[in-house]
C-alpha cells in the first residue's frame, strides 16, 4: 500500500485517456455481467431440482402427448412412489408480453410429486374440488396483484376449446410458496385443474398428457427405474424417453439453442475487445514514462519492483472499470420486475468477473512490465 499514491498518480498521468479507458472497461464489464447473469440463470435453473424425480415423455419429442392410461402402469414399477401428469397450457394474459408458465395437473397428485411447494390446507382442498380452479405462485400473484377469488382469463395459443374458442377462464383458489428462498424465487408459475382443461378441450385431445412426473422412493434408483419405464413401453405405439428432471430441463432449454455456449462466445468476444483496448493503453502509458522509470531505477527501485509497479497499475485500471461495470449490472438485474425471470448478478457472475480482471490485468500488463524491467538506465535517459 505504500506505493499506492505512486501507482495512482502514474495511472492518471493522462487523465482524459484514463477516463475514457475506464468508461470503455465499465461498458464492457456491464455487458459481461449481464451476459453471465443470463448464463448463470440457465446453468443454475436446474441445479436445485429434485434428484428423486423422473420425467417420462414420448420418445420422439416432449411435444408428443401420451395417453393417460399409462400413469397407473408407471406407478406399478418398483421404485416409483407417486406419479402425476403435466400438460403445458401456453396461455397469454391480457397481451403477448405478459406470459408465464401454466401447467394443467392433477391437483391431488401435484403436492405428492412436488413437496417443495407449500400451500394452506384449505386452499389445497379447494384446488382439488374446484373444476375451474387454479393456484398461482407467490411471486406471480404479487406481480399482477392477484388474490384468491380472482378470475384470470388466459388465451391459449395451443389449446382450442370444444366450442372453437381459445379463451379459458380460471378461478384462483390458492397461492403457494416455496420451501426455501431458492424455490420461492421460482414461484412465478400457475397450476391449472386438469378437470376443466380436459373436459373443455376438443374431443380428439381428451385423455392425453404432455409428460408424466414420477417421484422415486430413492434418488439412487434413478437410472434403474428410468430404464424399467422405457423397457415397459418398448416396441409399443407409445414408446417413452425417461430422464431425471435436470436432464429434461436442460433438454428443453437446448431446444432454443445452447444458451451457455452462446453467452460464453459473446463474452469471449467482449473480453478480446477489452484486451486490445486496455493493452494499447498500457503500452502507450509505459512508453511515455520510460525516462521516469529510469529515474525510479536511479533512486534504488529494483527491476522486479518496477515490473510489479506496472502490473499493479494495470490491475488497478481493470479493477476500477470492472467495479463500475459490475456494479451497474447488479443494479440493473436487481431492478427487474418480480414477474421477470430471476436474473441476478450472483456469486458465480462475480467470480467470473474477478477471474477475468486478473487474467486481463496480467495479459495487458505483463508485456509493458517486462519491457520496464529490462530497461537500461543509460539508454532510457539518452532517449534510445
Amino acid at each position: 500500500m505504500k506505493y499506492f499514491q505512486l501507482i495512482w498518480t502514474a495511472l492518471f498521468r493522462k487523465k482524459l485517456r484514463t477516463v475514457f479507458t475506464v468508461l470503455s472497461l465499465s461498458a464492457a464489464f456491464l455487458l459481461l455481467g449481464l451476459l453471465q447473469a443470463v448464463n448463470s440463470l440457465f446453468a443454475g435453473s436446474v441445479e436445485f431440482l429434485g434428484a428423486d424425480r423422473l420425467i417420462v415423455q414420448a420418445r420422439t419429442s416432449f411435444t408428443q402427448p401420451l395417453p393417460m392410461r399409462m400413469m397407473p402402469q408407471i406407478e406399478t414399477i418398483p421404485g416409483v412412489a407417486r406419479v402425476n401428469h403435466s400438460q403445458f397450457f401456453g396461455g397469454q394474459y391480457q397481451d403477448s408480453r405478459q406470459q408465464f408458465p401454466q401447467f394443467a395437473v392433477n391437483p391431488q397428485r401435484l403436492f405428492d410429486t412436488y413437496p417443495e411447494w407449500v400451500i394452506d390446507k384449505d386452499q389445497r382442498a379447494n384446488f382439488i374440488s374446484t373444476q375451474d380452479g387454479a393456484i398461482v405462485g407467490r411471486e406471480l400473484a404479487n406481480s399482477f396483484g392477484w388474490k384468491v377469488g380472482d378470475i384470470v382469463p388466459l388465451n391459449s395459443f395451443i389449446w382450442v376449446k370444444s366450442d372453437g374458442s381459445r379463451l379459458w377462464e380460471w378461478r384462483i383458489v390458492g397461492i403457494f410458496d416455496g420451501k426455501n428462498q431458492e424455490w420461492q424465487d421460482r414461484t412465478q408459475l400457475m397450476y391449472l385443474n386438469y378437470g376443466q382443461f380436459d373436459e373443455g378441450r376438443s374431443p380428439g385431445a381428451r385423455g392425453l398428457a404432455g409428460v408424466f412426473v414420477a417421484r422415486l422412493k430413492s434418488p439412487e434408483d434413478s437410472q434403474r427405474v428410468a430404464a424399467l419405464i422405457d423397457s415397459k413401453f418398448e416396441n409399443s405405439v407409445d414408446e417413452t424417453k425417461t430422464q431425471n428432471e435436470q436432464e429434461f430441463q436442460l433438454g428443453f432449454i437446448k431446444q432454443f439453442g445452447d444458451i451457455g455456449f452462446m453467452m460464453n462466445l459473446i463474452s469471449g468476444a467482449v473480453i478480446f475487445t477489452i484486451l486490445i483496448l486496455t493493452g494499447y493503453t498500457m503500452s502507450q502509458a509505459v512508453r511515455e514514462r520510460i525516462p521516469e522509470l529510469a529515474v525510479l531505477k536511479c533512486l534504488g527501485f529494483t527491476d522486479n519492483r518496477v515490473l510489479w509497479l506496472v502490473l499493479a497499475e494495470s490491475l488497478l485500471l481493470c479493477l476500477i472499470g470492472a467495479a463500475i461495470g459490475m456494479g451497474l449490472s447488479a443494479m440493473l438485474t436487481g431492478a427487474l420486475p418480480p414477474n421477470f425471470p430471476p436474473l441476478r448478478t450472483d456469486q458465480r457472475v462475480w467470480l467470473f468477473a474477478g477471474c477475468t480482471v486478473l487474467g486481463l490485468a496480467l495479459a495487458v500488463g505483463l508485456p509493458p512490465a517486462l519491457r520496464a524491467k529490462r530497461l537500461k538506465i543509460v539508454d532510457a535517459l539518452a532517449g534510445r
